[in-house]
């Protein structure tokens, strides 16, 4: 596989796989897989030394490569939908494994359960579900996992469906649906509470709910976890595009679209502001709409004020080029999917691949 430990930039060596990782000792065999499986079979090539590779600038590559490692090696059944986020099963692995670690430490108390089974919160699971799989497949892990699409919540609901071993295993919550819920249930019993002496500052400064509605009274977890909502775009890009280059058309693809940004060229990123009236008009009318006016007009008054999402782009590899787009505004999940989806077709077309 290479000569040696991988190491970063700086010189500094890079952090190995971990040791129970079940690709510790070996990395995926490409060539076998595709022997085994005919639908991974036109995602791999070989060289002329005959060695075999997948190309992981191609989503579909990517994503079949994903949905063969979980059957082959873990026995899980697993799909995703275009322009969801792939995740690489060696990689999240690993995380699994790191917070088995600390829950084995004298670092966390162990949390008394009936059942004994470890139990684990994933604030936005995603359309994935890969951690619920991975913690329940590996160790017999139960977790609930939570998110804010339909899209997300649609395909993480089918990811566990589709695996009966362990379905009773993983819980998927609709985190956006109980926090209008619950602001809604606060707007009905504020005249019971208006007689009612409160600290005047509990009075002054209302927070919204944080996961309110989503977790259920007196029920524990012995860990959670978050990976921030984001999507991924990866280009693998001819010679005369760059970095900088994909930056400036980024900035241009949103100010066509009558959107505020600011654009910093230190750390390669694109700062998204909507304004109130676009925020009102993606909650209200747009792919953000929440149901009903009483449920929107809930949705309203959490919206945060700033930054809506942020696009940064990173060379990955000479030639290949990351483009992260990070999700700052959860009320505006929906039209962040949609723009970045058509900022990826605009440059797809303004950035051509490289030829393979």
């Amino acid at each position: 596989m290479g000569g040696g430990r991988k190491r970063r930039r700086d010189g500094s060596e890079a952090p190995s796989i971990h040791p129970r990782n079940r690709y510790a000792a070996a990395a995926p065999d490409f060539a076998a897989l595709a022997e085994l499986y005919p639908s991974f079979r036109p995602f791999v090539s070989v060289s002329e030394r005959g060695r075999a590779s997948v190309d992981f600038t191609d989503f579909s590559a990517t994503r079949e490569l994903t949905r063969v490692l979980l059957l082959h090696d873990h026995g899980v059944n697993w799909w995703i939908p275009d322009g969801q986020l792939c995740p690489t099963v060696p990689n999240r692995s690993n995380y699994i494994h790191w917070i088995e670690d600390l829950l084995s430490s004298i670092l966390i108390p162990p949390i008394s359960s009936s059942s004994g089974r470890v139990r684990g919160f994933d604030i936005g699971t995603g359309a994935n579900c890969i951690y619920p799989l991975l913690g329940a497949s590996l160790l017999g892990w139960s977790f609930v996992g939570s998110d804010v699409t339909d899209v997300a919540l649609e395909w993480a609901k089918k990811n566990a469906e589709n695996n009966p071993h362990l379905t009773e295993l993983i819980e998927i919550r609709n985190a956006n649906a109980a926090s209008l819920s619950s602001e809604s249930e606060a707007i009905v019993r504020e005249p019971i509470r208006e007689n009612v002496l409160e600290p005047a500052e509990d009075v002054a400064m209302p927070k919204p709910p944080v996961l309110v509605g989503v977790l259920k009274e007196s029920e524990s977890f012995d860990f959670c976890m978050c990976n921030p909502p984001f999507f991924w775009l990866q280009l693998g890009l001819r010679r005369e595009h760059g970095a900088f280059q994909v930056l400036k058309s980024t900035e241009a693809f949103f100010l066509a679209s009558k959107l505020s940004c600011k654009i910093d060229t230190l750390s390669f990123s694109v700062d998204v502001t909507l304004s109130d009236e676009q925020t009102e008009a993606a909650i209200l009318h747009g792919d953000d709409y929440g149901g009903s006016l009483k449920e929107s007009s809930a949705k309203l008054q959490s919206v945060v004020k700033g930054v809506s999402f942020r696009i940064t782009v990173f060379e990955q590899i000479p030639g290949t080029l990351l483009i992260k787009g990070s999700l700052l505004n959860k009320a505006l999940s929906g039209t962040f999917s949609s723009l970045f989806s058509q900022l990826e077709d605009t440059l797809r077309m303004e950035c051509p691949s490289k030829a393979r």
